[in-house]
């Protein structure tokens, strides 16, 4: 346990730049691993989460390598050329990667067993496991499908129309990649968008990909498989998840007036920035830009006091990972936040719902739990009391621990979080960039 307080500080000034996108750096790796040549990354995020990637496709026979610089050199092995790994996957805490590289084990001829931490091993994996043995793959699991985890691919595989039952970026990217080694079309028809990287990477490395609207509006993806992938230089844009916790933070803390330069705003990512600015926040884009096939730009956040609203629950898979640290802003907010629709965000690294309400009022917010979301009165703008009693419980989840932090930067007493040793998961960082633009 690395427990500590967070208090109140300065306003956040200045310009930061966050981490890179950890949607884009894990898919930069797993296709530049299955092109034939070398993909250079630059502003890969180099959090536990990646790395764990890294080090699996390296056990599957790619060669990746990292200059002093912060350039990375991934050697591939081209579709269908993934290596029988030597020992176990070891997954640590990434939900991100088993799903994703179960996909892709699944249309090889090789078997591979994944391990994760207490908590990654508490995540069901059934939603993935699905549709992957209706293309032939087999899976040994613990029981309720969760890790450790054994999958015996198939190839070849055997191509599939399969419709999302819930919407997930993670399972429809699994049946993606393990599409790219199955002769013929495999097609996922996903009834609400979710977050549409692995399409944009896909296409962007010469995957024979279609996206059409169906007449219901369901979104219909099609990869036509034994593809070619080309080797890329790609640069990944500031993780909008990450930027999250600052833009927030500045709207917060008065007096803040804060530039978080090329963050990337994808529509199916950045919908907490659209539902912030409805609650009255003021976030301002300057140069947007597109880099790599990904909208980009540096937003200026400033101080605001912000009003409570219903949240449409349409907007929950462009911003599942941001509630968390929205929760935060509606505590401070004048009147009530109503939020819907949440389901998802109980089968996280913790359930986020019921988490976030008890550290929540422990800080001395009020909040409301339903089935599948928050009630939450907030302040109008007023600090909050402040966690004294005993450290916030963030149950090894990153982003629990970074949106308690925030919390307690406009609390009258701070808040101690448990644990911030999971922070390194998917934000390094964190904590010297909040030293940095706070003052302290």
């Amino acid at each position: 346990m690395r427990p500590r307080r967070f208090s109140a500080t300065g306003p956040l000034k200045g310009r930061i730049r966050v981490p890179g996108d950890k949607s884009i750096s894990h898919r930069s790796i797993m296709l530049g691993a299955l092109a034939v040549g070398e993909t250079c990354v630059t502003g890969l995020l180099e959090g536990e989460d990646v790395l764990s990637t890294a080090a699996a496709m390296r056990a599957m026979g790619a060669t990746i390598t990292r200059d002093e610089d912060g350039m990375w050199h991934v050697h591939g092995v081209g579709v269908g050329g993934l290596l029988q790994p030597q020992q176990a996957l070891d997954m640590g805490n990434s939900g991100t990667s088993t799903r994703l590289l179960m996909g892709l084990v699944a249309s090889h001829p090789i078997t591979a067993t994944f391990i994760g931490d207490a908590s990654l091993s508490k995540r069901p994996m059934g939603r993935v496991i699905d549709p992957l043995s209706m293309m032939g793959a087999e899976f040994t699991s613990s029981p309720g499908g969760r890790l450790p985890l054994t999958l015996r691919g198939l190839s070849p595989a055997v191509p599939i129309e399969y419709r999302l039952p819930v919407a997930s970026a993670q399972v429809k990217s699994a049946i993606l990649l393990a599409g790219l080694n199955t002769p013929g079309i495999t097609t996922v028809i996903e009834p609400v968008p979710t977050r549409d990287h692995s399409e944009r990477m896909l296409h962007g490395f010469g995957a024979e990909l279609t996206v059409e609207i169906a007449a219901d509006g369901a979104r219909v993806i099609r990869v036509t498989g034994e593809a070619e992938l080309k080797p890329q230089n790609i640069t990944v844009p500031g993780d909008p998840s990450s930027a999250a916790f600052f833009v927030v933070a500045a709207l917060l803390v008065e007096g803040s007036d804060l530039i978080v330069e090329n963050v990337g705003l994808n529509p199916t990512r950045a919908a907490l920035f659209d539902v912030l600015r409805l609650m009255g926040g003021s976030i301002e884009e300057l140069d947007r830009r597109d880099v790599g096939g990904e909208p980009v730009a540096d937003l200026r956040v400033r101080h605001s006091l912000l009003t409570g609203i219903d949240v449409d629950p349409a907007v929950v898979p462009s911003m599942v990972d941001e509630f968390p640290v929205l929760f935060v802003a509606a505590a401070l907010a004048k009147g009530r936040t109503v939020t819907t629709g949440l389901e998802e965000l109980r089968v996280k690294e913790s359930d986020r719902i019921s988490v976030m309400r008890i550290a929540l009022e422990q800080a001395g917010g009020r909040v409301t739990e339903t089935e599948d979301g928050l009630i939450i009165d907030g302040t109008g703008g007023e600090p909050l009391r402040g966690a004294n009693n005993a450290p916030v419980a963030t149950h090894l989840d990153h982003r629990i621990a970074m949106s308690m932090a925030i919390a307690g930067l406009v609390s009258r007493g701070g808040v101690e979080v448990d644990d911030t040793r999971p922070i390194a998961t998917s934000f390094p960082m964190f904590e010297s960039l909040l030293a940095q633009v706070s003052g302290t």
